[in-house]
């Protein structure tokens, strides 16, 4: 009859009294430790379709997602971010007319926090805009692409973000950060045409 480990982990050690079997003995050892290590997996859909059935997620649990380098705690009723690795600061491609370095401030880039357990986009830098139209729109899309999905929140969120007090009546403006991966800023008017708005400091849950 098998017995347990020393460390009341539950892992099953096979007896001499038992049949023998070295590829069950093998898999038994591995599957046992395997589950109370760091799972390894490309992303969450990877992990999600790995742990099913009798390999479900049990408390406890911790994994790895390679493709946003983030580590999982999975709690009872699930997985809950409890760590990230370095995480780099991506530059941000700015829509036309605007250009990087407004008020050199440097060039705006996003890139990914946990803060106390929650994923959340950082931004820093800020952009430039030489002119405007006589009568400028209402609000601007200022970055040219889409940030990845992971950095797009799952539900809008809307901050405020500074610029400049020159050739504008206005010290703030209002940045949606949208589902779909776009920086989209409100404000502008005739009397509102700042030469830059800033970013920096500027964080929004994911």
């Amino acid at each position: 009859m098998p017995t347990t480990d020393d460390y009341g982990q539950g892992i099953n050690i096979a007896s001499l009294t038992d049949a023998p079997d070295a590829g069950k003995l093998a898999k038994d050892i591995v599957n046992a430790i395997a589950q109370r290590s760091i799972l390894r997996y490309a992303s969450a859909s990877a992990r999600g379709a790995a742990l099913t059935g009798t390999t479900a997620p049990v408390e406890g649990m911790l994994s790895w997602l390679q493709d946003i380098n983030r580590l999982d705690l999975y709690d009872g009723a699930g997985w809950v971010a409890v760590s990230v690795g370095a995480s780099a600061w991506t530059t941000i491609t700015p829509a036309s007319p605007w250009t990087q370095n407004g008020n050199s401030n440097g060039t705006l880039q996003y890139r990914i926090l946990n803060i106390s357990g929650e994923e959340s986009l950082q931004f820093r830098g800020a952009l430039g805009r030489s002119s405007y139209p006589t009568s400028p729109a209402g609000s601007y899309v200022v970055n040219n692409s889409a940030l990845p999905a992971p950095a797009r929140p799952a539900t809008l969120r809307t901050v405020t973000i500074p610029c400049s007090d020159v050739s504008s009546d206005r010290i703030a403006l209002k940045m949606d950060v949208r589902t779909d991966g776009y920086l989209e800023v409100f404000g502008f008017s005739s009397s509102v045409k700042p030469p830059w708005i800033g970013f920096n400091g500027t964080i929004v849950s994911l």
